[in-house]
């Protein structure tokens, strides 16, 4: 990936007002690859401390959607056509990381894999979720516009 893509992925995604709320960072980004991690906050916690399933779902929304952006040339919009999410053990952490990861960048449709991980406050990594997204690519943006 080139810099000027990369600095347009960032930048689109510092502009997310979800992510703003979640206090989520940029920890990897390649062709086809995109990172997120964040800290728990008390919005995000359930009764027993755990994260809730919907802060899960949402952080593997957006890192699928800018997986598949990551994934092209130029700039481009994407809308979640299915996603599918198993929870496989109760995140119980200090912060979670969405790593997702293209599967199939086809000319519509994209299919993006997306692992959730809960980090205790020793570093080690739980997969606490794991999902499949189909993205649709709805239209190409003109150059000179950056992905929103």
């Amino acid at each position: 990936m080139n810099d000027e893509r990369k600095t347009q992925l960032l930048e689109s995604f510092g502009r997310s007002k979800i992510m703003q709320l979640f206090g989520a960072e940029v920890t990897g980004i390649a062709d086809g690859y995109f990172e997120i991690t964040v800290p728990k906050q008390d919005f995000m916690a359930r009764p027993a401390g755990m994260f809730n399933g919907s802060t899960i779902a949402s952080l593997v929304d957006v890192s699928s959607g800018y997986a598949g952006a990551s994934a092209k040339p130029e700039d481009s919009y994407f809308t979640t056509v299915e996603l599918k999410v198993n929870y496989l053990n109760p995140a119980i952490g200090e912060q979670l990381v969405a790593k997702a990861q293209v599967i199939k960048n086809g000319k519509v449709l994209t299919v993006v894999r997306s692992d959730v991980f809960a980090v205790s406050a020793e570093g080690k990594e739980t997969l606490a979720a794991t999902s499949l997204v189909t993205l649709m690519q709805l239209s190409k943006k003109s150059p000179d516009k950056q992905i929103d």
